[in-house]
């Protein structure tokens, strides 16, 4: 639950968020934002490997599937440079295109490169085939987990990390990684969300934090039901 105080603050934010002197800029920070998160680190490394990553294992655009398909090395790379993708759109918005309103910024930039990320326009574009002379099409993209952590470490570095050691130390036990981010996330969602009631964090962050609440187990849905079901697969279980 959003604290009352917080909620009246972030509706007030918004309504001055937008005004004739920066909304070229909030529209450059969702474009970029938006196209950073595109990048499909898993699909390239896949072809670099000769996979196609939305062919085997989940099918998704992830560490977790790569390491499945092609190797932990491969995983760990892409898992880091998705990271960096969280860390750079919103290194970008907040010092470079709108710094005199960093929350705005931050926030904006946050919730989008994890929408680029989840629904990749260029991995759509790479992957669109032409069958009996229609044009088909497949909206491509990951989970988020690991560019929503980048987007995280410059909102509040210490707290999500503790949600990481949190999220290992879940995965360590079960081997579910998705159980493991769901968790973590969900912990550094609460945090985010308490430290803008404190008046420690800006309340326009609230829109990362709500934007996350929907994303994360939105794309974690199947995940979800698998877990419940008992059919997810565990760490190490290799791609088919």
């Amino acid at each position: 639950m959003i604290p009352e105080n917080a909620a009246g603050t972030l509706a007030v934010t918004m309504n001055h968020m937008l005004n004739a002197d920066n909304t070229a800029q909030i529209l450059l920070i969702i474009a970029s934002s938006y196209l950073i998160g595109s990048f499909p680190t898993a699909y390239f490394v896949g072809k670099a490997r000769n996979v196609d990553i939305f062919e085997v294992g989940s099918g998704n655009m992830g560490g977790t599937n790569v390491a499945r398909a092609v190797g932990k090395g491969w995983a760990i790379f892409t898992g880091l440079v998705d990271v960096l993708k969280g860390v750079f759109a919103v290194w970008l918005a907040r010092d470079a295109l709108l710094p005199e309103q960093i929350g705005v910024a931050t926030s904006v930039s946050a919730t989008c490169v994890v929408v680029g990320h989840n629904w990749s326009l260029f991995a759509t574009v790479l992957t669109a085939s032409i069958r009996e002379g229609k044009l088909k099409l497949i909206v491509r993209g990951g989970k988020g987990a690991a560019t929503a952590f980048g987007a995280m470490l410059m909102i509040q570095p210490l707290q999500i990390l503790v949600a990481a050691v949190i999220a290992i130390a879940v995965i360590a036990r079960t081997r579910y990684v998705s159980l493991g981010v769901l968790i973590g996330f969900g912990v550094a969602n609460i945090w985010l969300i308490l430290l803008v009631g404190a008046e420690f964090q800006k309340p326009i962050l609230l829109l990362y934090a709500v934007a996350l609440t929907v994303m994360i187990p939105l794309r974690h849905w199947g995940n979800v039901q698998r877990l419940l079901a008992g059919t997810e697969r565990r760490l190490g279980e290799q791609a088919t």
